[in-house]
């Protein structure tokens, strides 16, 4: 474990010298907005995300408005996001019980989080790294593949993915070694087709199928 952990931190300094700017992709101002923007994240680009919540948040400032708004309103204003009618109700189900059970402002613990209507693990954790400023794994897609294709992670399961993880990245580089891997991901580890003999990882890499130099 120590010579793993030697390797995951090797493995976000350079991913850091490669990604300077590496940073979570949804635009928000507080805790409430990052909860909204995640539950439309949900299988759709971030870019869609982006445009219909800056509108959206001009018009719904509090939690109170989301819960006071009626569902197809709110239906009608992220409608070109994906399943927009379940991710509404989430929203909606959301705000009433953070109004209700936390004084209108979103709880800052994972497992009252997770108890939220649409909120999963890896939703809760992006709002803890990325609202509440606290180290986090948040693990999607990329995170995964990119974390398992080095050989810091073994498991299928996104969530023994985040304990694995969380057992072998340092502690202060949880949160930002999600979105290097997310960055690098996106530009060289790609699930099609990835650029192995470009990649500054590549005598640290264990994955058995990549493309060789």
């Amino acid at each position: 474990m120590t010579v793993k952990k030697e390797v995951a931190a090797k493995i976000v300094r350079l991913l850091e010298k490669r990604y300077p700017e590496a940073f979570l992709a949804l635009n928000f101002n507080n805790p409430l907005q990052l909860l909204v923007a995640t539950i439309l994240a949900a299988q759709c680009t971030d870019k869609r995300v982006n445009d219909v919540t800056k509108g959206l948040f001009k018009k719904y400032k509090k939690a109170e408005d989301f819960e006071r708004v009626k569902i197809n309103a709110l239906e009608k204003d992220i409608s070109s996001i994906s399943f927009y009618r379940n991710k509404a109700r989430n929203i909606k189900e959301c705000c009433k019980i953070i109004v209700k059970k936390y004084g209108a402002n979103v709880p800052s613990n994972l497992n009252e989080l997770i108890s939220l209507p649409g909120i999963g693990r890896k939703t809760a954790n992006i709002i803890l790294g990325n609202a509440f400023g606290k180290q986090a794994i948040a693990v999607d897609t990329h995170v995964q593949r990119v974390s398992t294709r080095l050989g810091l992670a073994t498991s299928k399961n996104p969530d023994n993915v985040e304990k694995e993880l969380c057992e072998v990245v340092p502690r202060d580089k949880w949160t930002k070694s999600c979105h290097l891997f997310q960055a690098h991901g996106r530009m060289i580890c790609t699930a099609k087709n990835p650029s192995c003999p470009d990649c500054i990882l590549f005598d640290l890499c264990e994955w058995k199928d990549k493309r060789k130099k």
